[in-house]
C-alpha cells in the first residue's frame, strides 16, 4: 500500500475527541495533564460494510475513539508527534481493515506564552 492508493479507499472520519492527557516537554504538562483534540481519518474498503449492513465489515468508529482516548491516557510522550505516531501505530495494529489513517493532534493550551487557537501535528501513514 502507498500513499497514492489512499486517494481512492473509502474514509470514516472522526472531528475533536476530546482527550484529556499527559503530555507534553515541561513536567508541569505531564503532572498536571491537559486537553487535546484528535480528528482521525481512517482509510479502508467500506464496500461489504455498505451492502451488507453489517458492523462486521466495517471498522466500528466508536471503539477507535474509546482505543485513541484509552491509548493517550496510558501513555506519555513529550513530543505530540510521538503521541500521533504511538496512535497511528496502535490503530494500525488493532485493526487490520485500516488502509492506512491520517491523524490530527491539537494542542489547544501549549505553553508558548502567546494567545493562540492551539498548535498541533498532523501525520498520515499506511499498512
Amino acid at each position: 500500500m502507498n500513499y497514492d492508493d489512499l486517494r481512492h479507499a473509502d474514509r470514516i472520519t472522526v472531528e475533536g475527541l476530546e482527550v484529556f492527557a499527559n503530555h507534553g516537554v515541561y513536567p508541569e504538562e505531564n503532572a498536571l495533564g491537559q486537553k487535546f483534540i484528535v480528528s482521525l481519518v481512517l482509510y479502508a474498503d467500506l464496500r461489504a460494510a455498505g451492502e451488507h449492513d453489517n458492523l462486521d465489515a466495517a471498522i466500528d468508529y466508536g471503539s477507535v475513539c474509546h482505543d485513541v482516548d484509552g491509548y493517550l491516557r496510558e501513555h506519555t510522550f513529550k513530543l505530540i508527534e510521538a503521541a500521533a505516531e504511538g496512535t497511528a501505530q496502535m490503530l494500525l495494529r488493532r485493526y487490520p481493515l485500516l488502509l492506512g489513517v491520517r491523524i490530527k493532534l491539537d494542542k489547544p493550551w501549549a505553553p508558548v506564552g502567546l494567545p493562540l487557537a492551539s498548535c498541533g501535528v498532523e501525520i498520515e501513514r499506511v499498512r
